[in-house]
């Protein structure tokens, strides 16, 4: 498994991973959890597809893509802004330039990948290493989002716990909570798998090489 960063200038030459990316997250969001996503082609998008984000890709030995988050600055526009508002506790984010929201986070974990510290699934937890690394590269270091119960236990159970925005609030078929991550290094040193590789060119050392 590696990390690999695809920025906005980077989509055209990575189509067909960010194809596989939109893919997963069908199957994932749409059929999986039976969330009410926008699935067209058997590709899951939104209007912060739109907006030129940055998508952490999570590859295998085969070069598939084994699991995805989308990050976008949390100046906005944001999903935890634009689209649930009602979790957070004043109703709005206190932002600043050190934060980046986090969304469409999923990994396929029917991989043979095994799993890790707390028996989770090692690709679980080389998306959060990758996400951290990322975010403290490019000068972030909080991490916001908007997630449900089931996944805040799994932040729990990596070592990587959530600090709530505000309380959880029932939407659709889930009980949704908003929450902050920090991005820093002894975060990423808790969570990160010891065969852990990627494309980010930055702070961590030889640990991350490609």
């Amino acid at each position: 498994m590696r990390i690999f960063v695809v920025s906005p200038d980077l989509y055209e030459r990575h189509r067909g991973l960010l194809t596989q990316m939109h893919r997963l997250r069908a199957q994932v969001f749409g059929s999986r959890l039976g969330w009410d996503v926008e699935v067209t082609a058997d590709e899951e998008r939104d209007e912060y597809d739109r907006l030129g984000p940055t998508y952490i890709l999570e590859i295998d030995a085969t070069d598939r893509v084994a699991g995805c988050a989308r990050l976008l600055p949390a100046s906005g526009p944001t999903m935890l802004q634009q689209t649930f508002p009602q979790l957070l506790r004043e109703g709005h984010l206190d932002v600043h330039p050190g934060m980046i929201e986090s969304s469409r986070f999923c990994v396929d974990t029917n991989l043979e990948a095994g799993r890790g510290g707390g028996q989770l699934h090692l690709a679980t937890l080389t998306m959060f290493a990758g996400i951290i690394e990322w975010s403290m590269a490019n000068g972030y270091d909080e991490i916001v989002t908007a997630t449900d119960l089931r996944f805040e236990r799994i932040l729990n159970r990596a070592g990587w716990p959530m600090r709530r925005l505000g309380e959880p609030v029932e939407i659709g078929n889930t009980i949704a909570v908003a929450g902050s991550l920090p991005a820093d290094r002894a975060s990423f040193d808790r969570l990160c798998p010891a065969d852990y590789k990627s494309n980010i060119t930055g702070i961590l050392g030889s640990r991350s090489a490609a």
